[in-house]
């Protein structure tokens, strides 16, 4: 079976590492991540995702910007908003929304 990947966006560079960390340790996720809303749509147009989490810090135009342009290019990619809280959270995060695609 193929992994998950995982697009993670946010504006802090070693949060955002922090959870790509988090979400790698799990044999059956691969995450790749961007800081900026042009990386992240690059990211977008060269990589096949199953889900995109949208971190904390994230100005509301560029959250508008990133969510329109995800799903111009994929209109059932999955899309949610990761606030902090924990790897137990993440998890339980990503877990429920990759329920929501089988």
């Amino acid at each position: 079976m193929d992994k998950v990947q995982i697009l993670v966006v946010g504006r802090n560079g070693q949060i955002v590492e922090t959870v790509v960390r988090l979400v790698n340790n799990n044999p059956e996720w691969n995450a790749s991540s961007a800081l900026t809303d042009e990386a992240a749509v690059a990211l977008f147009e060269s990589q096949v995702f199953n889900l995109v989490l949208l971190g904390g810090g994230i100005e509301p135009a560029s959250d508008t910007l990133l969510r329109r342009a995800f799903t111009s290019l994929n209109p059932e990619i999955t899309i949610i908003q990761h606030y902090g809280g924990g790897s137990g959270l993440l998890a339980t995060e990503i877990n429920m929304a990759l329920e929501g695609l089988r």
